[in-house]
């Protein structure tokens, strides 16, 4: 079962750990996070986030969530990548708690199945909600009275 690593501005990766936590009754197996701090140093980063992310690939091969592609988390995932080159890692950029959560639900995948999930959660999980009352089907008048054929269509 591939781990699960999130990278992003500080303090992002924390909530989305917190948030994942809080729906899951619990942290969820194998979900590290780590907080890039204003400023940090690529390399310096991507060191003292390694340790972290050895521990949530412990089988091997994690899924390394980071929030802004081309940003200081992506270029420290990017920089994990090629100092920790023994595991199987891959990166997605745009993390958000949609993706998270379908990342949680489907961590028994494969990692590349993983990866899939992961990007079909988070635009699966953006959607324009209306502002005006909420859409909700009218009630039946009293004429449509249930019977054994209201409700085949």
């Amino acid at each position: 079962m591939p781990g699960l690593f999130i990278v992003a501005h500080a303090p992002l990766a924390g909530a989305l750990k917190e948030c994942a936590s809080h729906v899951y009754a619990g942290c969820p197996q194998k979900l590290l996070a780590f907080d890039v701090a204003p400023y940090a140093p690529v390399e310096d980063t991507a060191l003292a986030a390694l340790p972290a992310l050895r521990q949530a690939a412990a089988d091997g091969s994690a899924l390394v969530l980071v929030d802004v592609f081309g940003a200081t988390p992506s270029n420290v995932a990017q920089r994990l990548a090629e100092l920790a080159g023994d595991l199987r890692l891959k990166i997605v950029a745009g993390v958000n708690l949609p993706m998270l959560l379908r990342s949680v639900c489907y961590q028994d995948e494969s990692l590349d199945a993983l990866a899939a999930r992961a990007t079909a959660g988070a635009i699966q999980g953006v959607i324009q909600v209306s502002t005006s009352a909420p859409q909700q089907q009218p009630l039946r008048s009293p004429s449509h009275a249930a019977t054994p054929h209201s409700s085949q269509q």
